[in-house]
């Protein structure tokens, strides 16, 4: 992420990292075979920082707020790469086919962010649930690239008013279909905390 922020995330190639990082390349190729690797490496520690607070979900408070205590600790975690992350987001629309190879990655990383605050994405909807916490983070992501403010407050902003769209569209595709919700919610009830 040092060199992306340096140089631009479209010039920084395995070899320079390898380098860079003084691993010798019989090593590297064992953890790092592409570029999308790189990428996948910088979540998985996001993810690792969030799932080694182990802190079970209090079962008192919302789905919502805890993803949104998860998120926000990914956030944190995220914040050492956010130059890199910025030129990666740049660069990356470029790139589609590194894009669609780390998609999979993304993916189980929202799914562990799920499973860290109570919900389960391997029972029925969390393909659903996944890909819509995915859609929040990218949202909140953009924000988070731009926020100097010390607390990220425009960040949890932002990640808040995600959160509430994706209750409200779950709550409501629930009473459409009239089965009960993926976080455990009758259809027909209004989302805690929601505004009518």
């Amino acid at each position: 992420m040092r060199l992306a922020a340096e140089k631009g995330w479209r010039h920084v190639g395995l070899l320079e990292v390898a380098q860079a990082a003084g691993v010798p390349l019989s090593r590297f190729h064992h953890r790092y075979r592409s570029r999308v690797d790189l990428l996948g490496a910088v979540s998985r520690v996001a993810d690792a920082t969030v799932l080694a607070a182990d802190a079970p979900a209090d079962p008192t408070e919302t789905a919502r707020d805890r993803l949104f205590d998860v998120m926000m600790r990914r956030f944190d975690a995220l914040r050492p790469f956010r130059e890199g992350l910025r030129a990666v987001m740049h660069d990356l629309p470029a790139e589609p086919a590194t894009a669609l190879a780390y998609s999979c990655s993304f993916g189980r990383s929202m799914a562990w962010m799920l499973r860290a605050a109570g919900i389960d994405p391997d029972r029925r909807g969390g393909t659903a649930l996944v890909a819509g916490l995915g859609a929040v983070q990218a949202r909140a992501m953009r924000v988070f690239l731009d926020d100097d403010s010390a607390d990220l407050s425009r960040t949890m902003a932002a990640l808040d008013i995600g959160l509430r769209r994706a209750e409200r569209w779950g709550a409501t595709f629930c009473r459409w279909t009239g089965r009960r919700g993926p976080m455990g919610r009758e259809s027909g009830r209004e989302p805690a905390g929601s505004a009518t």
